[in-house]
């Protein structure tokens, strides 16, 4: 297990609060219980395991697919009943066990189903099996609301049979007494009441000595008494002996059952472990969509490397409010071990040293991370934070003492399988000696081959980079002109502290601020202003960068959609081209076929035929058909002036008008692929396909 120092450390990273978010999704006290006890792994099998159960159970989630994990009840009381001798559930703690083996089953049904889509989650019931006699006990005494059935036992049976009749009696004999009291006019309410479990009638206070019965209490006025008719006084206690009875056999009958059940109770216990188990996974997942996490490729080495990566909880808020979040990008392996980040008071050094640190926890604690999936998380087993203020009252130490003393403790201990954090290195010190001996503890850290980041003003740490090998810069950009932070880290350079722009954007007066930079040490005034100079450069560049990068997508963008828009149009005209070209060869193809067997026909004809100039004409009729095509043409003509084509099925009483020869008539008949057309008063049969409907044009259309 990660170690970590100071006790508080996790607390510090605010890993607490992630561990709050998830509690909030958590439905079972079992899940709620793992979330108390969340370990940090050191081990690369337990991360991968973890991880790729919640990453496997948010793809149900974005998917859309239910996962059957319905069982949210606590039965944990219940379950110790099973292992006490003699001990006696309720029916409807039966029922709830029932309800656990039917949900265990729905699982193992769909993890079948899925077979090895999803191998991380199976793999958890792999030695669960559903026993169907657990339901089968249960239902065998324990109906669906938790009442022992009525067939449970003879014995039970016969008494409530009894008890059934007797009630039934009883019910009859009191309504016969209540109707003759309030004939009599002694009852002050006609409705009964039921007083010590027995039933009893309101009789006025004055009639009481006239009632016989036993009387079992008054109102509060006193003026009504609630007397038990003597009639029904045994058939009460009759009832009453019976419903003794009954307890009884329904105690015996779940004594017994209890025992049978409690042969089970391993397997319910298993059943009740699995439910926590994946109602956990489930919360994670729900956390990770709503934190848009994702699952790092894992290593067993330390070292990081963070794509795309964004604090969760500043992610969360921004989300809320519909603000963007700066993502950052960083990378800690055995050639850059120490980042120094430097930059501007709130320009976010704190909060990017805080994302990869909590980031690290998370991935150690089996969660996914807000980052790009191409990122990669190692393993360390140490993690170090020194962040905030660390006076401590209680042993009277200064917040330097206390801050030299967390440094000792970084040197004893610290090695390559080591995570530091340090929030202002060397702050609360004289300048000149507080930078020595941060530089020097960086040195020492370096040597040790620990990873870490380190936040800072001092100059000399900035520098450091180019000397010590491992070390490395980092810088918040900052917005000169507009004299704010932009929140974002830039690796490869240090960062200028603003401090002059920062002063001028607080409104302190323009004199304050140029005697200042007069005291200002020359060669570390001028430093500054290099990195100030060089930083503003960048962010100049970077926002032209942007521009050009928008300006670059935005003209591939329209590259696309118009050769897209010019294939569609060049493949239409094809397809129109080739459609036409394939009409007309078919028209052709087909005159040509009947054209061929009309000729075949007339040689036929020529050869039988004793008047060959008959045959004659009828060859000249056939090869030679323009007159009939421009009669046919004619006719089109004609039948366009009068009528308007309106398509759809032909059905009988239609106006029809023949594709052929252009004629319209009356649709009276249809035999299947033929139809009956009359037309004037001759009726005509001719082909179905070759009709249309048509509808008459209006006078002076």
């Amino acid at each position: 297990m990660m170690q970590l120092y100071p006790a508080h450390a996790a607390e510090a990273l605010e890993f607490n609060k992630i561990c709050d978010l998830l509690l909030h999704k958590c439905r079972t006290e079992a899940a709620r219980e793992r979330v108390a006890n969340i370990r940090f792994h050191t081990r690369l099998d337990h991360m991968e395991r973890e991880m790729g159960q919640t990453n496997e159970f948010k793809s149900l989630l974005t998917g859309g697919d239910h996962f059957p994990n319905d069982f949210t009840r606590n039965m944990e009381k219940e379950l110790k009943l099973l292992g006490v001798h003699g001990g006696v559930l309720a029916g409807e703690q039966m029922v709830a066990f029932g309800q656990l083996a039917l949900n265990i089953r729905d699982i193992l049904l769909w993890i079948k189903k899925h077979n090895d889509l999803f191998p991380q989650l199976s793999a958890l019931c792999k030695e669960i099996v559903y026993e169907k006699k657990i339901n089968e006990q249960i239902n065998a005494v324990i109906d669906e609301s938790g009442i022992v059935r009525d067939n449970a036992s003879k014995e039970l049976m016969s008494i409530r049979s009894e008890l059934g009749k007797t009630r039934h009696e009883a019910r009859r004999v009191f309504d016969s007494v209540l109707r003759k009291l309030n004939k009599a006019g002694y009852l002050a309410d006609i409705s009964e009441s039921f007083l010590n479990g027995r039933r009893t009638a309101a009789v006025l206070a004055e009639y009481k000595r006239i009632v016989k019965g036993i009387l079992h209490g008054e109102s509060d006025s006193q003026k009504t008494v609630f007397i038990e008719p003597e009639e029904t006084t045994e058939l009460n206690n009759e009832i009453f002996s019976l419903e003794r009875a009954e307890s009884r056999e329904i105690h015996r009958i779940l004594v017994q059952a209890t025992k049978d059940l409690a042969i089970h109770a391993p397997l319910l216990e298993a059943y009740f472990h699995l439910c926590g188990i994946y109602d956990y996974i489930r919360a994670k997942a729900l956390l990770a969509t709503d934190m848009n996490a994702n699952m790092p490729r894992l290593s067993p080495h330390p070292a990081l490397q963070l794509i795309k990566a964004y604090h969760p909880l500043l992610y969360l808020h921004h989300k809320q409010n519909n603000k963007p979040t700066i993502p950052l990008n960083l990378t800690l392996d055995k050639h850059n071990r120490i980042l120094i980040i430097s930059g501007p008071n709130a320009g976010g050094k704190t909060v990017s040293m805080k994302t990869v640190g909590l980031l690290q926890l998370m991935a150690q604690a089996g969660l996914l991370i807000p980052a790009d999936e191409n990122s990669e998380v190692g393993i360390f087993r140490q993690l170090m934070v020194q962040i905030g203020d660390t006076q401590s009252i209680e042993h009277e130490l200064s917040t330097y003492s206390a801050h030299l003393a967390a440094m000792k403790y970084y040197m004893d201990f610290a090695n390559g399988k080591t995570l530091f954090f340090i929030d202002e290195l060397g702050s609360g010190s004289d300048p000149n000696l507080g930078g020595a001996f941060a530089e020097a503890i960086v040195e020492d850290l370096a040597s040790k081959h620990a990873m870490g980041i380190i936040t800072t003003h001092y100059l000399n740490l900035k520098v450091m980079a180019g000397k010590v090998r491992g070390i490395f810069n980092g810088a918040m950009a900052f917005d000169e002109e507009k004299l704010e932070p932009l929140y974002q880290l830039t690796i490869g350079k240090p960062g200028s502290s603003y401090t002059f722009a920062i002063a001028q954007r607080s409104g302190l007066p323009a004199p304050v601020i140029e005697r200042a930079k007069q005291l200002t040490q020359r060669e570390h005034f001028k430093l500054d202003k290099m990195l100030h100079q060089t930083e503003q450069q960048s962010v100049r560049l970077t926002d032209k960068e942007k521009e050009l990068d928008k300006l670059i997508k935005e003209n591939e963008k329209l590259k696309k959609s118009f050769a897209e828009l010019t294939d569609r149009e060049k493949l239409r005209q094809q397809q129109e081209t080739i459609r036409l070209q394939n009409q007309i060869k078919k028209e052709e193809l087909d005159y040509l076929r009947d054209t061929e067997r009309k000729f075949k026909q007339i040689i036929q004809d020529w050869k039988r035929a004793d008047n060959k100039q008959d045959v004659i004409k009828a060859a000249e009729s056939v090869l030679f058909r323009k007159k009939q095509v421009d009669l046919n043409a004619a006719a089109a003509r004609k039948t366009d002036k009068h009528y308007d084509t309106i398509g759809g099925k032909p059905k009988i009483g239609d106006l029809v008008r023949n594709t052929t020869n252009h004629q319209v008539g009356e649709l009276t008949e249809i035999r299947e692929k033929r139809a009956i057309v009359k037309i004037g008063n001759m009726p005509f049969n001719v082909n179905l396909e070759e009709c249309v409907v048509v509808r008459k044009k209006e006078e002076g259309k």
